[in-house]
Parts: C-alpha cells; structure tokens; sequence
C-alpha cells in the first residue's frame, strides 16, 4: 500500500532541508521564506534490516524495501485559511497526503530569518494549527451548503453526513483539531471522503541542534496524543509507520525478496492485497513463519483466512 507524508511548517524552519537529505534530492533550500512553491515529491526506501539478511539467505537476484513518499509543501503563513502567502494552493497539496510531518524550529540562528522574528515552537505550532482548522471550518461550511437540498428532500445518506460533519464544526469552532472527536466508525466511513486536514495523523519533528528540554516538555504537553522525536531519519520513518498503525511481512526467494506494508491487524487474505488485489477473493491459504525461525531454517506453518498478520512474517500466499 502507498503511503505519503507532507513535510510542512512555517517558513524558514528546515522543510527543504530535511527533504533533501531523506530524498537525496536537490530542492532549493535558500534563506527566504517561500522557496518551495511547488510540492517537490521523493521515494524513500524504509530502512529495514531484516530485509537484507533474509535476501542474503536466499540468494536473491533483487531486494525491493517498502518505501515513503515524502512531499516537501511550501512554507505556511498566518493567514493562509483566507488565502495570505500560497494560501488554499498549500492546503489542497496537504489534503493529498496521508500523515503529516510538522517541522518546529527550536533552535536559535541570527542568520536564519523567522517569518515572526522570534523563536516561539508553542506559537508555530499554534499558527499551522489553527490554519489548518479555519480550512477545514472554511470547506465544512461550503459542503453543508451543498448538502442542503438533499437533506431538505429527506436523503439518508446526505442527513448522516449533514450530522456527522456539524459535529466536526462544533469542534473547529472551539479551535480543537478534529482528530480530537471520538468519531464512531460508521461517523469516520462518512466523514473519510471529505479529508479534513483535521483529521490528519501528525507527527511533530523537533529541528534542533541542542534540544532546549523545557521546550521539549511544554510542547509535549500540547500535542500529548502525537509522539514527538528529535533527529534521525530512520526514527521519522519508524514514527511515521507507528502513527498510522502499519507494519511490514516479507516473501522471499531466489527471484527476489521484498517488504510489504500493510495495516496492523488485516488477516492473511487482505494482506495478499499489497501484492494484488486479487488475492484476497481467491485466497487458499498461507505458508507462515517468523522471519528470525526462517534464518534458522525453521519450517513454516499453515494458517488460514483468519490469520492476523504480525510484523515480520515471511508469507508464502497459496491461491
């Protein structure tokens, strides 16, 4: 399954810089805010060490990682909800992603200017927040007034998404992210097609070179439900792949051996879908084992359609 993560923050805070180093890629990283105005897009290979050993084992002639589309989005201003800097341009390309990564400056450099002139974390993160809230508020708003003549003729589908979506507002107004709402799952099926902005996992990436602890600590404590690191790109990854619940299973031959991402929790046959979508209806069976026991040359067991796919299993998919 894909996955991408938009890399955003105010201007000026490392976006560019972070992206090129993940991508080794070349975007413009200058010292003026808007350098990026196109999102510039970068595969990423998921750093995995079970993926080398177990090619190794079995001699393979091609090793294919799971990987990260990571998207690099024009800074963020105040004001870009009402359309101030790129505006809606730089929220659209957001809503295109699955997760997103939200780059906060801790560190303090005379030479790097600060679209605010001062170096606030709590503040810039309040900031890209709270555009992303007016944005969502803004697009609610719009398609409830889409929705108003099928609701008025008594459609069922329109009533439930009419309610499910003045919930949402109800929260934005208070100036919560939606995410916050303990939406049941038929609410999340009806609110999904809408991608709020919201309703986004996000991780909040720490860009600092001497970590200020008390800024550390009070920057948990408002974003307490997201997890929070400092530097390193394979702990990004790691994060990223947490945040959003998905975990990897590998197959492995002579031909090639590859990881597979899947979401954690989906039985063998749905997980047979990362290779293709036609495994699921015409699942037989599976042929498990672990990925350390098939190092040892253990033998793998058979499971069936309700075998919940761990972390590490190497599948062989019988259809």
């Amino acid at each position: 399954m894909g996955l991408s993560i938009g890399i955003v923050g105010l201007p000026n805070v490392g976006k560019s810089t972070l992206f090129n180093a993940l991508t080794k890629s070349k975007v413009p990283a200058e010292n003026y805010p808007f350098c990026t105005i196109d999102p510039s897009v970068g595969v990423v290979a998921v750093p995995d060490e079970r993926l080398g050993q177990l090619s190794a084992f079995s001699k393979s002639a091609k090793t294919i990682p799971a990987v990260i589309e990571f998207v690099d989005i024009a800074g963020l201003v105040a004001g870009a909800a009402k359309g101030e800097g790129l505006g809606n341009k730089f929220l659209s390309h957001i809503r295109e992603v699955d997760a997103i990564a939200q780059i906060v400056r801790v560190f303090e450099d005379p030479s790097i200017i600060h679209v605010a002139n001062k170096i606030d974390p709590l503040n810039d993160v309040a900031v890209i927040n709270l555009e992303l809230i007016l944005a969502d508020a803004e697009m609610i708003a719009h398609r409830l007034g889409t929705l108003a003549r099928e609701v008025k003729r008594g459609e069922k589908a329109a009533i439930a998404e009419e309610a499910v979506l003045k919930k949402a507002a109800e929260v934005l107004e208070q100036g919560r992210l939606a995410q916050t709402v303990n939406f049941s799952a038929d609410e999340l099926a009806i609110l999904k097609p809408n991608n709020l902005l919201t309703m986004k996992p996000i991780l909040y990436v720490l860009n600092t070179s001497q970590v200020n602890q008390n800024v550390e600590v009070d920057l948990a404590a408002m974003v307490r439900v997201d997890p929070i690191f400092e530097s390193g790109f394979e702990a990004l990854i790691k994060a990223s792949y947490d945040l959003l619940g998905l975990i990897t299973y590998f197959t492995t031959g002579e031909d090639e051996t590859r990881a597979w991402t899947i979401k954690r929790g989906w039985k063998a046959p749905e997980a047979g879908t990362a290779i293709h979508t036609d495994f699921k209806t015409k699942f037989i069976r599976a042929e498990v084992i672990g990925w350390e026991d098939f190092l040892k040359k253990g033998r793998p067991r058979i499971e069936g359609k309700e075998y919940v796919v761990k972390d590490g299993d190497v599948i062989e998919f019988k259809i």
